[in-house]
């Protein structure tokens, strides 16, 4: 599983049939910036995901990718490569709070 803000939303009026009703996210990964680890970095992708528990932009999910991704609720026969499965109330790096 990977950290990631989101940022955004992916509106698609035609897509395969069995995502209809699926709320698709931009997820920008986060990662824990090595000369400070007492913050966040942002990572040099972006991420299509679909929404498994209602995130909004701005906020820290957890998301899972690949075959991981089609084990969250509801994702077993939808073509999908990342879903998130979490949002994300705090993180804490080395003893340190870095959000939350």
């Amino acid at each position: 599983m990977f950290l990631a803000e989101v940022i955004g939303q992916v509106v698609a009026t035609k897509k395969d049939d069995s995502m209809v009703g699926q709320k698709l996210l931009v997820l920008r990964p986060q990662l824990v910036d090595e000369t400070n680890p007492e913050k966040f970095r942002n990572g040099s992708n972006t991420i299509i995901a679909v929404d498994t528990m209602g995130a909004g932009e701005g906020e820290l999910v957890m998301f899972a990718q690949g075959s991981s991704a089609r084990q969250a609720k509801g994702m077993k026969m939808i073509p999908v490569d990342a879903a998130v499965v979490a949002i994300v109330d705090s993180v804490d790096v080395l003893g340190k709070r870095i959000h939350g």
